[in-house]
């Protein structure tokens, strides 16, 4: 890309360490989470409808900006 040379086209992540010496592996394939995912701003668009507006931003100068 232009506006970063030297970056890779692709990203693609490889759990083969993590699982090999942390015993780690997702709860949920790929396929669920991006569905359960979907599924939760579908239900919640009125908190997606407040992130998209901006109006956090005035809580948030209201209770952290003079801290």
């Amino acid at each position: 890309m232009k506006d970063r040379p030297g970056h890779d086209r692709r990203y693609a992540l490889n759990c083969d360490k993590i699982k090999s010496e942390l015993g780690w592996g997702p709860e949920v394939s790929f396929e669920q989470g991006l569905d359960l995912t979907v599924r939760w701003y579908l239900d919640n668009q009125d908190w997606l409808a407040a992130v998209l507006s901006g109006s956090y931003r005035d809580w948030y100068a209201q209770n952290y900006v003079r801290r």
